[in-house]
């Protein structure tokens, strides 16, 4: 990871600490509105006494989180996954990037939010960087499928394709079983599924086109 953090990934890094400063200086409940709500039969109310979606919780729910190692442990993935992806795309690609990855996961949650309230589950809020954090990590495995990354737990070294099919089947299989209940995992699915699908567009790849057609080609190291 690049001492020398580009511009994006830094801004990125910073964006999220304030984010969490505010959160410990004013406390979730005056920041309700910001985080990713259900789509349901509820009214909007700035002071979060009812709690509804809105549309820019699609974007502003990433910039807070649960706690300090929830934070913690998606900053390190933003720095180690965004630094050599922002040097290979540049500033624009990039961010557009990381954002339609935490929108996509936005959406994916909010499908599964609403649905579950439509079947009269309590509403519940969804916070955290980790939807785009998952789809920075589609795309390190898709530009650098052979460099070799190494988990935290276990410390066991592998291809970053390898990482990136072993994340999406374990959060596949977690959010298909609900063994671990308070955990986006279909958004993190979606961020993974929407960063795929930009990528093809750009490729000018198939749904968005034949093969090889259309959109920059992009770098593959291999």
């Amino acid at each position: 990871m690049p001492f020398n953090l580009p511009r994006v990934t830094k801004a990125l890094l910073i964006a999220n600490g304030v984010g969490f400063l505010l959160q410990w200086l004013l406390g979730n409940q005056r920041l309700v509105a910001l985080m990713l709500w259900p789509w349901g039969d509820v009214d909007f109310d700035p002071a979060g006494m009812a709690p509804a979606f809105m549309p820019w919780q699609l974007v502003s729910y990433s910039f807070l989180h649960g706690g300090f190692l929830h934070l913690a442990f998606n900053m390190l993935a933003l720095a180690m996954f965004g630094a050599p992806l922002e040097y290979t795309w540049g500033e624009r690609r990039f961010l557009t990037y990381y954002l339609v990855s935490v929108v996509g996961a936005g959406i994916c949650q909010l499908l599964v939010g609403s649905y579950a309230l439509a079947q009269g589950a309590d509403p519940y809020p969804t916070i955290g960087a980790s939807g785009g954090v998952f789809g920075l990590l589609l795309a390190y495995g898709m530009l650098f499928p052979h460099q070799r990354v190494m988990l935290l737990f276990p410390p066991i070294p592998m291809k970053a394709r390898t990482l990136v099919i072993v994340y999406g089947l374990f959060e596949l299989g977690l959010g298909i079983t609900g063994l671990q209940p308070g955990v986006a995992h279909f958004a993190h699915l979606g961020g993974m599924l929407f960063g795929w699908l930009l990528i093809r567009h750009w490729r000018g790849q198939p749904p968005f086109g034949g093969r090889g057609r259309g959109g920059p080609k992009m770098r593959i190291v291999r």
